[in-house]
């Protein structure tokens, strides 16, 4: 295989490791030790995540898209044909936000949020939604709200595509966030990708999360000594911060 052959003709993570040129101030033999090790287990990890990727792309063909649903957006009905725009692949994120929700999913926003800012880039390389089966109208007063600009939203409330590919059940009042990735062949639409690890594939003592996870927030307190822990979660609102303040009154 030629992921195989490539990964054989890697040098070894420790080899890498060793070629760092970082020391830091105070920093002790036992430190510098430990941190190598770590080293080439981080180099590792980007190893295994460029392998599964690989795997991902390589694929065999999804199913056909059952019908070309129908969205709501800012000016009306979209076809799922249209929101690929001058791209082959679209992404399609489910925002627990539906109509029985008093507010948004805090984790939801707190992604959304980071994601927005790198909406332009990612727009570059591939078309990408947010659907949630709120109305158009209240979904875009959250995201006023909130001072998203880039991000496309579009209501699923009048079709059955949360059912189809978030596994939601509307009656229940529940709704799941999900990823999913479609594929455009002429003029046909295949599902390419979804991200299936919820509550029954996660490990013992852990929220469930995808691999790599995309919420930037757990990827930087996973950098941090006290970790992402397990009895914090984002929140809607915090009390301003001081340079929040000075940012304000600026």
């Amino acid at each position: 295989m030629p992921a195989a052959a490539d990964r054989t003709a890697l040098p070894s993570a420790i080899e890498l490791a060793r070629r760092t040129q970082w020391h830091f101030p105070g920093e002790t033999p036992a430190y510098r030790d430990a941190r190598l090790a770590l080293l080439a287990e981080e180099i590792e990890l980007r190893r295994h995540i460029e392998r599964v990727a690989a795997l991902r792309r390589a694929l065999p063909p999804g199913g056909v898209v059952p019908q070309d649903y129908a969205f709501q957006g800012t000016q009306g009905a979209v076809l799922m044909s249209e929101l690929f725009g001058d791209h082959d692949s679209l992404v399609v994120y489910n925002w627990m936000y539906g109509p029985q929700r008093e507010r948004s999913c805090p984790m939801c926003t707190s992604m959304l949020s980071a994601l927005d800012g790198e909406m332009p880039d990612i727009l570059q390389r591939t078309a990408f939604v947010v659907v949630a089966r709120s109305p158009i109208s209240r979904m875009m007063s959250f995201a006023i709200e909130r001072g998203w600009r880039h991000l496309r939203l579009y209501s699923s409330g009048g079709n059955s595509y949360n059912q189809d590919y978030a596994n939601e059940d509307p009656a229940s009042g529940q709704d799941n966030a999900m990823f999913n990735v479609f594929r455009r062949e002429g003029s046909t639409i295949r599902h390419f990708w979804g991200s299936e690890m919820g509550m029954e594939t996660a490990d013992p003592g852990q929220d469930p999360r995808g691999a790599p996870d995309p919420m930037p927030l757990w990827n930087i307190l996973d950098m941090t000594p006290q970790g992402r822990g397990r009895d914090w979660y984002p929140s809607l609102s915090y009390p301003l911060a001081e340079h929040e303040r000075a940012v304000a009154a600026y």
